[in-house]
């Protein structure tokens, strides 16, 4: 069994709406997590933009967007 993780609020290598972004409302898009193992007792999601101009993201231009954990 895979575990997935989906939300309704974008398509897949669609943009991220403004909306879900420090452009818009700053509000995180509702996910859904299925299949994760019985004993799962929390979840970590880490977004890292590994292209981010290293000006912005010294020393290694791996700039991180959004970490949650539930």
């Amino acid at each position: 069994m895979t575990f997935i993780i989906t939300s309704t609020a974008f398509k897949h290598n669609d943009r991220i709406p403004d909306k879900f972004t420090c452009k818009g409302q700053n509000v995180s898009p509702h996910l859904e997590w299925n299949n994760a193992p019985s004993n799962t007792k929390s979840f970590a999601l880490i977004m890292d933009d590994p292209d981010a101009p290293v000006d912005i993201a010294p020393p290694h231009g791996i700039w991180n967007h959004w970490t949650i954990y539930y």
